[in-house]
């Protein structure tokens, strides 16, 4: 399985991105996937999951400003942010995994540790 994030960048507060991760090698009949960032010394968090029907999990940070998307496809995972804060500031990772029931979409929104794919990251600095 290979992830490819792209769409980061730096912008100031109240500015919007959107980041895209393409993937290939994984099978399409059941998965979950999604959006995970990791600050400079903090634990990797969960920003927001979607699974192949489209049921999708946020985190409260990103509620309200961030929309994840998919376009089967296209094989790409989408995240759109808005008003984007200072604390938003963050690697943020793709990553996959293979079972993709509504449960598991929100479990592993807050247990990232347990998602088996992940891409190599792009950077989203957000400067007030």
């Amino acid at each position: 399985v290979q992830l490819v994030e792209s769409g980061g960048g730096s912008v100031q507060a109240g500015g919007s991105l959107r980041l895209s991760c393409v993937a290939s090698g994984f099978s399409y009949s059941s998965y979950v996937w999604g959006w995970f960032r990791q600050a400079p010394g903090k634990e990797r968090e969960g920003v927001a999951t979607l699974n192949k029907d489209g049921y999708t999990a946020y985190a409260d940070s990103a509620k309200g400003r961030f929309h994840i998307s998919q376009d089967i496809s296209q094989r790409t995972l989408y995240l759109q942010m808005t008003n984007l804060k200072p604390e938003d500031t963050a690697t943020y990772y793709c990553a996959q995994e293979g079972s993709g029931s509504t449960w598991y979409t929100s479990y592993l929104l807050e247990n990232p540790r347990k998602l088996a794919y992940w891409g190599q990251g792009t950077q989203v600095t957000v400067s007030s």
